[in-house]
């Protein structure tokens, strides 16, 4: 089956061509679908062309699961020209999709069909990666950190022994690791019978098959002959253990650490929504020139009796039934509009009902949908905040604590926290935030930006667990992600230091430190340097004694443990 970026039309002519000639065309021709990928709108749109060409088995009466919209706006996005590669993405979706047939079929030779038929079902990203020539195989082992390899053919019955347990571990090993797809670890099947597949065999010496070869940074590591299941295993976990060494902390004991709960802090105090609502009518009663009515009118007759359908005056018990999708969209439109005109100091109250109303599953996943796009009222009230860092921040005590608040309740919902974390957009205006917060002179305001501070780092840390869980992952980061992260521990260990009067905060802290440092992946390269030009050990161990925090230093004996362990195993 002709699949547009594995096996399209350049595929098959360089078979014919080494199948005649024993040459193969030019790689510029031969490298133009890696060529398209290396681009931004070509890595957008792999997923796309991977859903189109993924057929059913045969015999099997289910369709092909067409592309995504979202996949297909973000493809559309990427490109120099989005409303023409939009155009351009619907016309080959539609023609890929058709109803009258799926795309060609090659009939080089018979043992080339048999492959290229097994391969319709797998794309771009799957387990296990087909390769039928030389070309094929060398951009496999370019675009992944490690490779495996099995050399087949079709009359060997070893193979078909062992042909199980190589899926197995192809499924096992990228699927529930996560490091699939490029710069992962790619599993290989070559046929050595079909295609050039004896090209491939004969250049890495393969006389016999199976026969399994291991790649690590595209250097050949190890080669095994046999259908030896026990030494295939042990051989596929070497590999990755080589291309993913555990992080250098996972063999340090922090047991205070550990009893740490990674569940986020959430701010849970229903107010008297009554009062609320009074409060901020009276403020827009008081702008001049005056907000229009409407906005006053939609607050009263719908957001706050949908409130109070759901919560409970003094109660953390959740009852009626969730905010509508109208009245949220109503609602935004409500914050757009008293956003501009109220200052900060008036704008608290509207701060405060979206604070409570994100302890709702359905307004989280609302604002998750709607991040980043100009029905954002997360974004609308960041920027709000952002406006007052370089002005007066403190006449505007009462909005920064409550905004506080918001973005720490937004952690109940792992979508949601995402959006905040992700990309270098509302990551770098929640984090400008924070790292004013932490410093601030209001002591409510510190215990917030502490507890939004740890569950930033909670949150980073049960995503890296994972990793560490399953013994390997791809530990690398950008260079913005480091940055980003050097910034932050910077900001705590200053908060750390000048903070001597609450054991919460210092609690809080600590723990997002820790968080940060425990599986940092540029814990060696950026995070070790700073923390010694910091002083982070004295800084920590300073809360202990006297005047550190408190007249008596750290009182809590569960907390002096903590500050210790860290100090002398992480810092």
């Amino acid at each position: 089956m002709y699949h547009l970026l594995d096996f399209n039309c350049n595929s098959f002519t360089n078979d014919c061509v080494g199948f005649l000639t024993g040459q193969s065309i030019p790689a510029w021709i031969q490298d133009l679908p890696s060529d398209f990928l290396s681009t931004p709108f070509g890595a957008a749109l792999r997923p796309t062309i991977d859903a189109m060409f993924r057929r059913p088995a045969p015999g099997t009466a289910n369709p092909p699961a067409q592309p995504s919209p979202q996949a297909a706006a973000a493809a559309a996005a990427a490109a120099p020209d989005p409303a023409l590669a939009s155009t351009l993405l619907q016309a080959v979706a539609a023609q890929a999709f058709a109803t009258d047939g799926a795309p060609s079929t090659s009939s080089l030779t018979q043992s080339a069909q048999s492959v290229t038929e097994a391969a319709s079902s797998e794309t771009a990203t799957a387990p296990i990666h087909m390769c039928t020539n030389p070309t094929s195989f060398h951009n496999t082992l370019r675009t992944h950190r490690a490779v495996v390899a099995f050399f087949t053919s079709q009359t060997c019955p070893p193979c078909r022994m062992i042909e199980p347990t190589f899926e197995r571990l192809a499924h096992e090993k990228t699927q529930a690791a996560g490091i699939g797809g490029g710069g992962g670890i790619a599993f290989v099947k070559v046929d050595i019978g079909a295609g050039m597949g004896h090209a491939i065999g004969a250049e890495y010496g393969v006389r016999a098959t199976p026969t399994f070869i291991f790649f690590k940074d595209s250097s050949k590591t190890h080669q095994m002959s046999g259908a030896d299941v026990a030494e295939l295993k042990t051989q596929v976990d070497f590999l990755l253990w080589e291309a993913y060494p555990p992080h250098p902390h996972t063999q340090k004991s922090l047991p205070s650490l550990d009893s740490v709960s990674t569940d986020p802090i959430l701010f849970t105090q229903v107010p008297n929504l009554d009062v609320v609502l009074n409060k901020l009518s009276s403020f827009i009663d008081s702008t001049n020139p005056p907000i229009p009515s409407s906005a006053k009118t939609a607050l009263s007759a719908e957001v706050i009796p949908a409130l109070k359908a759901r919560f409970t005056f003094n109660s953390t018990a959740k009852s009626g039934p969730s905010p509508s999708t109208t009245v949220l969209n109503k609602w935004t439109e409500i914050t757009r509009t008293l956003s501009v005109p109220l200052p900060a100091a008036q704008l608290f109250p509207l701060v405060d009902l979206w604070r409570l109303a994100l302890l709702d599953g359905a307004v989280g996943v609302f604002c998750a949908s709607a991040s980043g796009g100009s029905a954002d009222p997360i974004q609308m009230l960041l920027v709000k905040a952002l406006a007052l860092l370089s002005g007066a921040p403190d006449a505007a005590r009462n909005y920064f604590l409550t905004l506080l608040r918001l973005l720490s309740n937004a952690f109940a919902f792992p979508a949601l926290a995402r959006t905040l974390l992700s990309g270098m957009g509302k990551r770098k205006s929640v984090t400008s935030l924070l790292v004013h917060s932490l410093l601030h002179a209001d002591s409510p305001v510190r215990t917030a930006a502490a507890s939004l501070a740890f569950n930033v780092a909670a949150f980073i840390q049960k995503e890296r667990l994972e990793q560490v869980r399953r013994r390997y992952g791809p530990f690398a980061t950008s260079e913005e992600d480091g940055d980003w992260e050097v910034e932050v521990i910077s900001a705590v260990l200053e908060a750390l230091q000048n903070e001597t009067q609450s054991e919460d905060v210092v609690h809080r802290l600590t723990a997002c430190l820790a968080f940060l440092l425990r599986f940092s992946p540029v814990y060696d390269s950026q995070i070790g340097s700073l923390l010694e030009v910091l002083q982070a050990k004295d800084t920590l161990k300073s809360k202990l004694a006297p005047g550190g925090c408190g007249v008596e230093g750290v009182k809590s004996s569960n907390l002096r443990k903590l500050i210790t362990q860290v100090a002398d195993n992480l810092c």
